[in-house]
C-alpha cells in the first residue's frame, strides 16, 4: 500500500461539506459506485453538536487479553489509546475501530475532552462511550453505537494507528473525510471530497427548488424527479439569484 500522505482538502471543500447533508453526500458517492459509505448504527452522543466535518484520525482495536489488560496499564502514558489521543491534531476526527462491540466503552470523558482541547473535529466509535453525561455536555460532535460503564480494557486492545480500518463495517482510510449530521455518519474518500461537495451542494440547490414547488402544490410528475421543464425553471432561478 502507498505510503504517500493523502492531501488534505481545501478549506472551502469542507465548509462546503458542512452546508450538505449525509443524504445527498450518499446519494453522490452513489453515483460514483460507493454504496457502503453510511456507518450503520451510530447516533449523535452531543444533541448541541451533530455536525461533523473532519479528516480521518484511525484507532484500531482488537479484543482484549487477560494477561496483557489489566488496569495498570493505564499508568503507562505511552499505552496506544493516549498515544493516539495525543496524536489527534486540528481537524481531525478520532475513528475507533471497537469491531461494533458495545459491551464496554471505547473512550471516556476525559479522553474525549483531551481530543477536543487538541482542535479536532470530532471523534467518531463503532463502540460503546462511558461517562456520557459529561460527554453530553462536551462542546464537541461526538457519534458512537451506545454507552456502557465498563472500562475499555474489559473488551478492547489498542494495537495501532493511522491505518486502515473498518468501522460500523465501512473502510475508513487516514484521511478520508467523515462527514456527520443527524442521520449519522458517512466517509467520503478523500480524493473524491472536491467533486463530491461540489456536486452535493448543486443538487441541494436543485431540491431546495423542487421542494418549494412541492410545497406550492405540485404534484410529483415532472417536478421529483425534475423533467427538462422544471430543470430549465431552475436554470433560470439560479440564474437571477446569481445576477442578484
Amino acid at each position: 500500500m502507498s505510503t504517500e500522505p493523502t492531501p488534505t482538502p481545501s478549506p472551502a471543500v469542507l465548509a462546503a461539506l458542512e452546508q450538505v447533508s449525509t443524504a445527498t453526500i450518499t446519494t453522490q458517492l452513489m453515483a460514483r459506485g460507493l454504496r457502503n459509505a453510511f456507518l450503520q448504527g451510530l447516533t449523535y452522543a452531543n444533541p448541541a453538536r451533530p455536525r461533523l466535518v473532519g479528516r480521518a484520525f484511525t484507532l484500531r482495536c482488537i479484543p482484549a487479553r487477560e494477561d496483557l489488560d489489566v488496569l495498570s496499564v493505564f499508568q503507562d502514558y505511552d499505552h496506544p489509546q493516549r498515544k493516539a489521543v495525543e496524536s489527534v491534531g486540528p481537524g481531525d476526527v478520532l475513528v475507533i475501530d471497537a469491531r461494533g462491540r458495545t459491551r464496554a466503552a471505547s473512550l471516556g470523558h476525559i479522553l474525549a475532552t483531551r481530543v477536543k482541547v487538541r482542535g479536532a473535529a470530532g471523534i467518531v466509535t463503532d463502540g460503546a462511550l462511558r461517562d456520557m453525561a459529561g460527554i453530553e455536555r462536551l462542546d464537541l460532535p461526538v457519534f458512537s453505537a451506545g454507552a456502557a460503564p465498563t472500562t475499555n480494557l474489559a473488551l478492547h486492545h489498542v494495537v495501532d494507528m493511522q491505518l486502515p480500518i473498518a468501522c460500523a463495517e465501512v473502510a475508513v482510510y487516514p484521511g478520508d473525510i467523515m462527514v456527520g449530521d443527524r442521520d449519522g455518519v458517512v466517509c467520503v474518500p478523500a480524493h473524491l471530497a472536491e467533486e463530491v461537495a461540489h456536486e452535493a451542494l448543486e443538487q441541494e440547490r436543485l431540491e431546495e427548488f423542487v421542494l418549494a414547488r412541492v410545497e406550492a402544490g405540485n404534484p410529483l410528475r415532472g417536478t421529483y424527479p425534475p423533467d427538462e421543464a422544471t430543470l430549465r425553471a431552475y436554470a433560470e432561478h439560479a440564474g437571477h439569484r446569481s445576477r442578484g
